[in-house]
């Protein structure tokens, strides 16, 4: 049976945690049958007491635990709670939650067995049918988290994710938590550090679902959420959209290098006898499947022109696009580039049907094929050329990675 560490970080928070500790120890737990549950409080030696509160408790609650410590904010309390429940507790997985009831204690469950079924990160979303914000709110502040969320949904381009600012999370160990720097998140000292350490969280995971999550209004005390975290939610969120697009900056860059050389190649090999001969020497298939492309030597030049571009390609994606998976052994780099060269056959017909169809329609010249070789690269070679890059030769993206 896995075991599900709650980290939940505390200061000054006594009157909660008075509550908590028995609202999931007696009532929650008990209802959770497929995890070996566990609650650990980080409290940062609050001064009314909290700590003490928490050590009484675990002479009754056995799975509870305390780790204190000197103030350094909440995404430090968090950082310090994911290490001690995976090194000391032997967690499995582990699950962000407040101290304050704004998570309130019944959706814990449904996070668990959402993980047990299968699910790398859970995240309890406020934004799919079953969640929502405090009645209590105003609209502005209603308007205020819905669209800062839709800013960051759309900067971190995860549409099919509808709440990444909520707090109340849960992270398998193996695969997803143990990947990520946890000393190197962003922001730790701000509210900020949260979208870090999703962004993080979501990219090693294979399996996200979202459960939904009734945010409860907090009791004790005011929000501590301001426009200077707000700033600093939204800074972190632009950062991390652009590192996250670097590599397809860099695929475009090589991909615009390589049309220049296939752009040349189409018309230095269109001059040469080699594309004449090879348009005569298959001018047979027009018979056979009836063809024209077949015979035009534009559209050989065009095979030949791709060839040089995936050369170019390969080359400048290997040792750039790529690098931190480059192929730098001879044997492999050999192998990889008929891979390479295989993967990229689609776009060698794609080129070929395209050009060879525009030269039949509109004349064999230069300008028919340069716009046609646009046409085919804009619209069908680069989607095709960076989705098997990723899926066969450097394998940045997994088969069958499934994000809900």
């Amino acid at each position: 049976m896995d075991r599900v560490v709650i980290v939940m970080p505390s200061y000054n928070e006594r009157e909660n945690i008075t509550q908590m500790i028995p609202a999931l120890f007696e009532k929650e737990f008990p209802k959770i049958t497929n995890a070996d549950m566990h609650l650990l409080i980080v409290d940062d030696k609050s001064p009314d007491g909290t700590g003490q509160i928490v050590k009484d408790a675990m002479k009754k609650y056995k799975n509870l635990h305390l780790l204190e410590g000197e103030k350094g904010g909440l995404g430090w309390a968090y950082i310090r709670g994911f290490k001690y429940a995976v090194k000391e507790l032997g967690a499995d997985a582990v699950m962000e939650m407040d101290a304050d009831f704004q998570h309130p204690p019944r959706f814990v469950k449904p996070m668990v067995d959402a993980y047990v079924a299968g699910a790398d990160y859970v995240i309890g979303s406020r934004y799919i049918p079953g969640g929502s914000v405090p009645k209590e709110w105003a609209f502005s502040r209603r308007f205020i988290s819905w669209a800062g969320n839709l800013f960051i949904r759309l900067v971190l381009l995860k549409p099919s994710l509808h709440d990444l600012t909520t707090g109340f999370r849960l992270t398998r160990v193996k695969g997803v938590l143990d990947k990520i720097d946890l000393d190197h998140i962003r922001e730790l000292k701000r509210f900020a550090y949260k979208v870090d350490l999703l962004y993080q969280s979501i990219k090693n995971s294979k399996k996200t679902v979202e459960v939904p999550l009734e945010f409860a209004p907090r009791t004790q005390e005011v929000s501590k959420f301001n426009p200077k975290e707000m700033i600093a939610t939204f800074k972190l969120a632009i950062l991390l959209g652009i590192l996250d697009k670097q590599r397809f900056i860099k695929f475009a860059i090589v991909g615009f290098v390589g049309f220049i050389v296939n752009a040349i190649g189409i018309e230095f090999f269109r001059r040469t006898s080699i594309t004449i001969n090879l348009a005569n020497a298959s001018s047979g298939l027009q018979n056979i499947w009836g063809l024209s492309i077949f015979a035009e030597p534009s559209s050989w030049a065009a095979a030949l022109g791709a060839e040089l571009a995936i050369i170019s390609n390969f080359l400048f994606n290997n040792f750039w696009t790529f690098k931190e998976k480059r192929i730098t052994n001879i044997g492999d780099g050999i192998s990889k580039f008929l891979l390479f060269n295989f993967t990229s056959l689609g776009a060698i017909v794609i080129q070929f049907i395209v050009i060879g169809t525009a030269v039949t329609l509109f004349g064999d010249v230069a300008l028919v094929r340069q716009i046609s070789l646009i046409i085919a690269i804009g619209f069908l070679i680069i989607p095709y050329n960076y989705a098997m890059y990723n899926l066969f030769i450097w394998k940045t993206w997994k088969m069958g990675r499934k994000k809900i």
